[in-house]
């Protein structure tokens, strides 16, 4: 059984990344790349579906675990009786090859241990053909070729590769594994000890860029940190999760592949990149949505691959039990085919906090936005799927036509601070039209409150967004009304609820855990309203949920204490992160903006 969401640590190259658990154990890789077929699937089976342990052979051990500060290199110590060890894994960041590297230390006595590498690739159905080399063993399935160097000797037992060996104090032991193509030459050997050393300077160096000094340095730097291995280096792209199917719901079917890149992502990001001062990993962001947008503006997708892929075709591995028996396992989504028309807002905003943050801008990249404008012109009254991207049907969602309003506002200013020419006025008309639009039909007299869809009796947490986005002030009485509704109707245990799944016929079984970045978003959303101190009342519980290095996934279950749904989860640490800085500020940073821009 694997173990809880909250019980792995994330490692990774800023290409690719594994989760490791308490027990020294990684049960989670996806090589050559975040997206690509896993060659650990433990996190979502059975051992035998690939991972590779090292531990003490004597389970009565206790451990200890901790990133080395401002980086990405985990430190899991095991202690008994009868000795001390450290084990240090890391991923150097890639030049021609990914390579995981395990550092055995002995820190006191004699200790035995045991390592236990079964690799499995194709989401754990393919095994390997296996053969011996001077100081380890070389993996080939396929195209697949896996290369591990190992200090001690191996054998073979049940399919997988192991070893027996004891570590005494002072002494360091280095295990590789490496990925490569099988029909090219092998990936070239790494010195684990200069490797160690590179990526400590690395991570030290980056880290130390950060522009933040408020009072949760620390707690916003380890999320930037997790956001930056979450970052596919060559492309710019961040994906959402480095997992999928890992369950919103432990045992149900909310279970979806977020290894990709989502549009609506973009503003998120760009502000918790820019605000920390990580100017060159938002402009790479924005690289990538440029050329993801890139063609007819009627074939915009909600969400790409990390080269910017649309055919992200969803179906499901019915070899694989699913983690905890939560069944699908899927690989691909669907939802990658919906129409959400928020994303357009998203797009124009985040090109507008560019201009705004670093002064970044083309006339060319503009006239991609006209046309994305010219086409929203004709669709923004339909329905659409939502932002929670429900299989339910269409609806007139209130947080679409919101973000659709953003989308005319953020061209609007743009357009006229930069002197592009465009079709300005029409475009303050369309985005005043909209505006009365959702003031009347999405504001309910009996709720008192703005609510998900035109003519609903539902609430929403994205609603929360209202005034961060600059549609409506805090200060006015109809957003501090619907935040203390969505306090009333959707925090039952303190925490934020997208919507009540058990009432809104979204096409899946109610039921999922609170949802971490509306919490977050709530923490905005009150200290627009005034309530400053409720704001940091509430970041303050929100870290509490992280795990013991800082991580968070997409959603927690209230009930079994417990991080549920894909990890660690973008979204969710972006939201920190922005929430921290407009704590620390007068305004919302989206706000600021927005003044700065209009005036």
């Amino acid at each position: 059984m694997a173990a809880k969401i909250e019980d792995y640590a994330l490692i990774g190259d800023c290409e690719t990344a594994a989760l490791v658990d308490t027990n020294g154990s990684i049960d989670w890789l996806c090589w050559p790349d975040f997206s690509s077929d896993a060659c650990f699937a433990a996190l979502l089976g059975t051992e035998e579906n690939g991972y590779w342990k090292i531990a003490p052979t004597d389970e009565t051990w206790k451990t200890t675990r901790r990133y080395r500060d401002h980086t990405l290199i985990l430190e899991t110590t095991f202690e008994h009786a009868d000795g001390t060890i450290r084990l240090i894994d890391f991923m150097p960041v890639r030049a021609s090859n990914s390579h995981i590297i395990r550092i055995v230390e002995g820190l006191r006595g004699k200790l035995g241990l045991r390592m236990e590498l079964a690799l499995r690739f194709d989401f754990g159905r393919t095994v390997p053909w296996v053969t011996r080399t001077a100081d380890g063993v070389r993996a080939i399935a396929g195209p697949n070729l896996a290369v591990l160097h190992a200090p001690v000797p191996l054998h073979g037992e049940n399919l997988k590769t192991v070893a027996e060996f004891t570590v005494g104090e002072g002494e360091h032991l280095a295990f590789t594994l490496s990925y490569g193509t099988s029909y090219k030459n092998g990936p070239r050997d790494i010195e684990a000890e200069q490797a160690l050393e590179d990526t400590d300077d690395f991570w030290r160096q980056w880290s130390g860029r950060l522009k933040y000094e408020g009072s949760y340095r620390d707690v916003v730097e380890r999320s930037l940190i997790t956001l930056k291995a979450m970052t596919f280096r060559p492309t710019g792209g961040v994906v959402a999760a480095v997992t999928t199917s890992l369950p919103e719901a432990l045992g149900g079917v909310r279970n979806w592949d977020y290894r990709y890149c989502w549009l609506r992502d973009t503003t998120f990001t760009l502000l918790a990149l820019t605000n920390g001062g990580y100017f060159e990993e938002a402009a790479a962001w924005q690289d990538w949505l440029i050329r993801a947008l890139a063609g007819s503006p009627d074939q915009v997708q909600i969400m790409y691959g990390l080269k910017g892929e649309r055919q992200l075709v969803e179906w499901e591995i019915r070899w694989l039990p699913g983690y905890e028996n939560s069944m699908p396992v899927r690989i691909g989504n669907a939802a990658s085919m919906q129409v959400q028309l928020d994303i357009y807002g998203e797009v124009l905003d985040s090109f507008f906090h560019a201009q705004h943050s670093m002064g970044r801008h083309s006339e060319l990249d503009f006239r991609v936005l006209v046309q994305l404008m010219e086409h929203l012109e004709t669709i923004w009254q339909q329905p659409d799927e939502g932002i929670w991207e429900t299989r339910g049907g269409p609806q007139q969602f209130t947080y679409s036509k919101m973000m659709a309003w953003v989308a005319f506002d953020r061209a609007v200013l743009l357009a006229e601070q930069l002197k592009y020419k465009a079709p300005v006025e029409r475009w303050k008309t369309m985005r005043d039209t909209i505006h009365r639009e959702i003031c009347a039909k999405a504001f309910s007299e009996t709720k008192n409150s703005f609510v998900q869809a035109y003519g609903s009796d539902q609430l929403d947490a994205a609603l929360l967004l209202m005034p961060v986005v600059g549609f409506l002030p805090g200060s006015d009485l109809r957003v501090k009304s619907t935040v203390e509704a969505i306090e009333r109707e959707l925090m039952p245990d303190g925490f934020v609820l997208r919507y009540d799944t058990s009432r809104m016929q979204d096409g899946l079984p109610p039921g999922e855990g609170v949802f971490l970045a509306c919490s977050f978003w709530m923490v905005s959303s009150l200290k627009a309203i005034g309530r400053l101190q409720d704001a940091k009342a509430l970041f303050e519980r929100l870290l509490t949920l992280r795990n013991d290095l800082g991580l968070l996934s997409e959603e927690y279950d209230v009930e079994r204490k417990r991080l549920v749904g894909n990890f660690p989860q973008a979204f969710s640490h972006i939201a920190l992160v922005n929430a921290a800085f407009d704590l620390e500020d007068g305004a919302n940073v989206r706000e600021r903006a927005h003044r700065h821009m209009s005036r």
